[in-house]
């Protein structure tokens, strides 16, 4: 698409795509473990959740976590502690596992069986742009009814499939100002 933004904070603007904010919020939705895996409480938590059955222990080889169980094992007890590319590789496993498992609930939360789920987008911040080149644009809701590539996407982390579908399928339907709301400093919605 022409219109979209090629030069973006050029003049001073700042905000993420729109993408990028909505998948933030989904993060937040999903709630994920919130002590830092550097911690042992954290990195603990973590450990449990991807060995608590054998069907979790699958996901979590699927998902990149490529160690045997006698190192599962030891790190469980404490007598072990990870490298840093193992507790990159265990937090990467974690998330994609965690997105996994709870998509199929977000994203029957979201749909609401077709009544859908109030957007709010959260114009960019132009307070350093010069007064001459700021534009208008105003806080806006959208009543998002299918978020089921948006979920998809978010789940496989697979951030331009989830650009595509934000911008084809949400973003669209805002008619002209779409491309004004490519950048945004917060995506809102209650589900």
């Amino acid at each position: 698409m022409p219109e979209r933004n090629i030069n973006f904070g050029s003049f001073g603007a700042r905000g993420i795509k729109g993408h990028e904010a909505v998948a933030r919020r989904l993060d937040a939705l999903a709630g994920f473990i919130a002590t830092p895996i550097t911690q042992q409480r954290g990195l603990l938590a973590r450990l449990h959740y991807l060995t608590r059955s054998d069907h979790a222990r699958q996901a979590a080889r699927e998902a990149g976590l490529a160690v045997t169980d006698r190192t599962l094992k030891a790190w469980l007890e404490g007598r072990r502690s990870p490298s840093k590319k193992n507790l990159q590789a265990i937090e990467t496993a974690y998330r994609t596992v965690r997105r996994r498992n709870v998509a199929r609930y977000l994203l029957a939360r979201l749909n609401r069986e077709g009544r859908g789920t109030r957007v709010e987008f959260h114009p960019l911040n132009q307070s350093q742009v010069p007064r001459p080149r700021q534009r208008v644009i105003e806080y806006r809701t959208l009543n998002v009814r299918h978020w089921d590539r948006i979920v998809q996407a978010w789940a496989a982390d697979d951030d331009t499939a989830l650009d595509d579908a934000w911008v084809n399928d949400v973003t669209m339907d805002l008619g002209s100002q779409w491309g004004e709301y490519e950048y945004v400093t917060t995506i809102g919605f209650a589900a």
